[in-house]
């Protein structure tokens, strides 16, 4: 009899403990598969914005290739080229030649 009285208290124990460790214990607990499952999210949302990222930098590269008023577009506003017969007029900051400022001036 006390046998089967231990096996009474022992059997539903140990699948008690084992569930437990199947659940919360181990490499693959509830708590790290949530974990993983939310950096799986939100590493899908970077990569949405990489490949949105690539195709617009797959479009720029297209246009370069292709539009002619892109690449002159870039010629003028980055090189500072000009067409025959078209004067360029640069602006720049005003700063005092001698070192004087509007405050010596008065």
């Amino acid at each position: 009899m006390d046998l089967t009285r231990l096996g009474r208290i022992l059997v539903p124990g140990l699948l008690l403990a084992a569930v437990y460790y199947a659940v919360f214990g181990g490499e693959y607990s509830v708590f790290e598969l949530r974990e993983a499952r939310q950096a799986l999210a939100v590493e899908r949302e970077v990569l949405t914005e990489v490949h949105a990222q690539i195709d617009s930098l797959g479009a720029w590269a297209d246009s370069l290739r292709n539009d002619a008023t892109t690449i002159e577009r870039i010629a003028r506003e980055d090189f500072g080229m000009i067409r025959d017969g078209e004067t360029l007029y640069r602006f720049a900051d005003a700063e005092p030649a001698s070192g004087f400022s509007e405050a010596d001036e008065r």
